[in-house]
C-alpha cells in the first residue's frame, strides 16, 4: 500500500493571506470571537509562530508575545470552500481520498502508477496545489496511514517527506510518543510513568503490559508504533465503514448547571444530526455520552435508542444518559455526543412510522437544515438556546470544533484524546 498524508499549513492564516495579498509576510492569527467565548488563536502565520504564538493562546497572551499582532475573523464558509477545491486536485490522482479534518486528508495512490511513484505523485499534488489555489501543502508518503501522517508532520511547510519500510525506525521511533496518532495527555502521561517517551519505546514494550495499562487501545497503539497499522483510506462513497458519527466540546470554564449541560448536548446533536443526514446513514440506535471532569477525568456511557436520526431524539438520549449516570460529582469540563448503530437507510416499519409522527418531526427538522443552508446557522434556533445568548450564537457543526475520530494537538478542530478512548468501561 502507498499512502500519502496531506496537511494544508497555516491553513487558515494562509487562505487569509491568499485573499488579503496585503497580509502577505505579516505575523497573523485567525481566532473565534471573543464575546462567543472563543477568544483564542485558531491558526497562526508562520510570522506569528516566530514569536511564540501557538494553536489555543487566548488573543490577549498571543498579542503579548507578538505586539504587532493582526487578529482576523474565523471564517469557516470560506476555508471549507478552499478545502473542496484542493480535494479535487487529489482526486485527480485517486478516488481514494479520506479527509481528516478541513485541512488534512488521507490518499491512496497504490494504484495511481501511471503517475509516477508515491513520492513523485506527492511532489505533483504539492506544486498543483502551489500554483493553483496559492497554498502550501506538506505531504508523507509511507506504506500506512499513521506513519503517512507522522511523515508529513516531519518537515513544514510547502514538502514532502518519504518514511519506508527501510528507514522508518530512523526516522519515526525517535519521536516522542504523544505525536503518535491518538496518544492523548491523558495515555502519554501513563506511558511516561512506564519509562515510554519514544515511539520506538512503545514499539518495543510488552504487549501484554500495554493492555494491562490502556486497555484494547494499548494494543492498537502498539500496532501504529511498529508500523503494522493496515487500516484502508476510506473513499467518499464508501458509507458502510462510517461506524460513528460525533462531536465534542470543551468548554471555557467548569459547569456545573445541568440546564447549559443540556444547551450544550443539544448544540452538539445538531452537529451529530445535520452529519448523519449529509453522510445519507438514515438512522441510529445508539447513543453514547462523553463527559469530562474539572480534574480531566474521561467518564463515557451508551444506551440502545429507537432507530432516530432527528437532532431531539440524540440529545434528550444523551441528557438522559448525563442525568442517570454521571456520578463523579465534579464539575464538567468537557461534553461528547456520538451516535453509531446506522440503519443505512434500511428500515422495519414500525407503528411510530405508520402513525406519522416520526416523519413529521423529520420533515420540521429538514426544513430548519434548508433555512440554515440558505440564510445562516443562527437565523433559526431551538427555543431551548434562548435561554443562554452564547449558545445561541453557537455553531458546533460549523466551527469543526472535534471529529469523530480525534484531533492534532495543534488544531483545535479535530480532538486528540478521542471521546471514550480513555475509558472502555460504558459507565460514567
Amino acid at each position: 500500500m502507498v499512502v500519502l498524508h496531506s496537511d494544508l499549513n497555516n491553513f487558515y492564516a494562509t487562505v487569509e493571506k491568499k485573499l488579503f495579498p496585503e497580509l502577505e509576510g505579516k505575523p497573523i492569527a485567525v481566532c473565534g470571537d471573543k464575546e462567543m467565548r472563543h477568544g483564542i488563536v485558531l491558526a497562526k502565520s508562520e510570522e506569528a509562530k516566530r514569536f511564540g504564538v501557538k494553536t489555543g493562546d487566548v488573543i490577549w497572551e498571543a498579542k503579548r508575545k507578538c505586539p504587532g499582532l493582526i487578529i482576523r475573523p474565523v471564517r469557516f464558509g470560506v476555508y471549507e470552500e478552499q478545502s473542496r477545491a484542493v480535494r479535487e486536485i487529489y482526486g485527480r490522482f485517486t478516488d481514494l481520498v479520506e479527509p481528516f479534518g478541513i485541512d488534512e486528508c488521507w490518499l491512496d495512490v497504490t494504484h495511481s502508477k501511471t503517475f509516477g511513484t508515491g513520492e513523485e505523485i506527492a511532489e505533483k499534488i504539492r506544486r498543483a496545489v502551489k500554483e493553483e489555489r496559492g497554498l502550501t501543502v506538506s505531504v508523507g508518503v509511507s506504506f500506512n496511514k499513521v506513519f503517512a501522517k507522522l511523515a508529513s508532520d516531519l518537515k513544514k511547510p510547502d514538502a514532502v517527506t518519504v518514511v519506508s519500510r527501510e528507514n522508518y525506525r530512523e526516522k519515526i521511533w525517535p519521536l516522542p510518543v504523544s505525536q503518535l496518532l491518538f496518544v492523548g495527555k491523558a495515555s502519554a502521561q501513563k506511558l511516561k510513568d512506564l519509562g515510554i517517551t519514544t515511539i520506538g519505546q512503545l514499539a518495543k514494550a510488552d504487549r501484554k503490559m500495554l493492555s494491562s495499562l490502556l486497555g484494547k487501545w494499548g494494543e492498537t497503539l502498539s500496532v501504529y508504533a511498529r508500523g503494522e497499522d493496515d487500516a484502508p483510506v476510506r473513499g467518499e462513497n464508501d458509507r458502510e465503514t462510517l461506524k460513528s458519527v460525533g462531536n465534542s466540546i470543551t468548554h471555557y470554564e467548569d459547569i456545573t448547571d445541568r440546564g447549559e449541560i443540556k444547551r450544550l448536548l443539544y448544540v452538539l446533536s445538531e452537529s451529530v444530526a445535520a452529519r448523519m443526514r449529509d453522510a445519507g446513514l438514515g438512522k441510529a440506535d445508539t447513543v453514547h455520552l462523553w463527559v469530562r471532569d474539572c480534574d480531566m477525568g474521561n467518564h463515557t456511557c451508551q444506551k440502545k435508542v429507537r432507530p432516530t436520526a432527528l437532532c431531539g431524539d440524540i440529545a434528550e438520549a444523551a441528557y438522559a444518559l448525563f442525568c442517570e449516570k454521571y456520578r463523579a460529582d465534579k464539575p464538567v469540563r468537557g461534553l461528547g455526543v456520538t451516535a453509531s448503530g446506522f440503519d443505512l437507510g434500511v428500515e422495519q416499519l414500525t407503528f411510530e412510522a405508520l402513525t406519522g409522527d416520526y416523519d413529521k418531526r423529520a420533515r420540521a427538522e429538514e426544513a430548519v437544515a434548508k433555512i440554515r443552508e440558505k440564510h445562516g446557522y443562527s437565523k433559526l434556533q431551538r427555543g431551548i438556546m434562548y435561554e443562554d445568548p452564547v449558545a445561541l450564537r453557537m455553531d458546533v457543526r460549523g466551527e469543526r470544533l472535534s471529529g469523530i475520530k480525534g484531533r492534532n494537538k495543534e488544531k483545535p478542530e479535530k480532538a486528540h484524546d478521542a471521546p471514550g478512548g480513555e475509558d472502555e468501561n460504558g459507565e460514567l
